[in-house]
């Protein structure tokens, strides 16, 4: 294995920038993958505690108006409620922003890259208005944190947050002889939503080890599971299926019921450590930072790192770091908007200064919208599976379209004094700037025209 700084940089990372300096090997990234999180202590957003707060007081003022009857009373109570819901929207934008900013300067571009992996892996969204921005919350809270550690910490972490419950309808899933089915009369039911999810898309894979019958007694090994705006993360036992289950051949939890987490804390773990997940996130990672179809090599080796290490992510991100077939001088996957957008801005040399002043509107016109017109809509993928990794699903006429308009006109308004074009090519995609882009750099009647074509070129929205 030959390491390649800006390859690193482009393929594994944000993509090249002209003040900072690409890695200088993999030990360089794997030691800041360890390092403190520089990027979002510097950026900071918000953890789901109070996110989930901002949505109950949401909900509070939205109770507030439609409980008020005619009168001064309710004509103040629907405008408090509406400018904290033009609030609760801006919010939500201003956290794009300092995701964003995290891409742009962060001289840990690994890092940034597995949170939006393991983020889409782990695809949780709010369903109700009042918890719709809590994506970035829940990624800084369930995500970051445990990028490092072991897959079964972020297994545990991602399917317990009170977002994730949320958006699998867990929160309203009853044993079926629970207590709380007693009280209800048979009103309500056991929801297979999470179970079927954590089987087929976190960790055993679609193809995996097992059968209709597991999910079933997953779901019901689940229930309790819930949360509320307050505390968070809560597990309801009078909502808990008593008896055991058994998922894989395993049994899990007491005959007298299950009053505690400690069983469905155990199946995650299990789970986490099947050598099914091992192939299934081997293979997922291997398609995302190489190709669609990865080097069957690459894939055994990760999936052997995986198991000999019990999860170890970093071992496993350490294989991928090493391994020859992850260093192809030719660039294969396409860029996904999100992370075209961002290697742009970041080659652009955009910082906290160039969108200090911008408001949610701005931000939304020159940099959200747009990704929703190529096809990825900030924080809003189609499906708990979250966003294809095929380059088929991002090479569609719209897609490419919206690309190029984009790229044409947004660095005019990201930046007043756009670079030299030809030093531009240089420094944002080093030796891959090949004769075709430095003839565009150099035949271009604007500079803003050639720093657009540029960013439409091939070469650059390939990773």
């Amino acid at each position: 294995m030959v390491f390649d700084p800006e390859l690193a940089e482009i393929r594994f990372g944000c993509g090249l920038a002209a003040q900072l300096a690409p890695p200088s090997d993999v030990a360089a990234m794997l030691a800041r993958l360890q390092g403190p999180d520089v990027a979002a202590h510097t950026f900071a957003i918000p953890g789901l505690d109070t996110g989930l707060a901002t949505a109950a007081t949401f909900a509070k003022l939205r109770r507030a108006w439609r409980k008020s009857r005619e009168g001064e009373q309710a004509s103040l109570a629907k405008q408090a409620f509406r400018k904290y819901r033009r609030q609760h929207v801006q919010q939500q934008h201003l956290w794009f922003r300092q995701s964003l900013l995290r891409q742009c300067q962060t001289r840990d571009g690994f890092r940034e890259r597995l949170v939006l992996f393991w983020a889409d892996h782990f695809t949780a969204q709010g369903k109700r208005a009042a918890l719709r921005p809590m994506g970035a919350p829940y990624v800084e809270s369930a995500i970051r944190p445990h990028l490092a550690g072991r897959f079964e910490d972020l297994l545990i972490a991602a399917v317990t947050s009170p977002l994730m419950l949320h958006y699998l309808d867990q929160h309203r899933s009853i044993g079926p002889n629970s207590r709380a089915a007693r009280r209800r009369k048979g009103r309500g039911g056991l929801n297979e939503n999470l179970a079927r999810e954590v089987m087929e898309l976190h960790t055993l894979g679609v193809d995996g080890p097992y059968g209709q019958q597991d999910v079933r007694q997953l779901a019901e090994l689940f229930t309790g599971l819930n949360f509320n705006a307050k505390k968070g993360f809560a597990f309801r036992g009078g909502q808990a299926e008593p008896g055991s289950e058994t998922v894989l051949g395993v049994t899990y939890g007491a005959d007298e019921g299950k009053a505690e987490l400690g069983p469905i804390l155990q199946v995650l773990r299990d789970l986490a450590a099947h050598p099914a997940t091992a192939a299934h996130l081997a293979r997922k990672l291997a398609v995302h930072f190489t190709r669609d179809d990865p080097d069957p090599g690459l894939v055994a080796d990760l999936t052997e790192s995986y198991i000999q290490s019990g999860g170890d992510l970093t071992r496993v991100y350490e294989t991928l770091l090493q391994h020859p077939a992850s260093w192809e001088p030719e660039l294969n996957n396409i860029k996904p908007p999100q992370d075209f957008v961002a290697s742009a801005c970041r080659g652009l040399g955009i910082g906290t200064g160039d969108l200090a002043d911008w408001k949610a509107k701005q931000l939304r016109r020159v940099l959200v919208a747009p990704l929703g017109l190529m096809g990825q809509r900030w924080q809003a993928a189609p499906g708990p599976d979250g966003w294809p990794e095929e380059d088929t699903a991002w090479i569609t006429p719209q897609g490419l379209s919206a690309r190029l308009r984009w790229a044409m006109a947004a660095p005019q308004k990201l930046r007043k004094d756009l670079p030299d074009p030809l030093r531009f090519a240089e420094q944002s995609l080093g030796q891959r700037a090949d004769a075709r882009v430095r003839f565009v750099a150099g035949a271009a009647e604007t500079r803003a025209e050639a720093i657009g074509l540029i960013l439409a070129s091939p070469a650059f929205q390939r990773r």
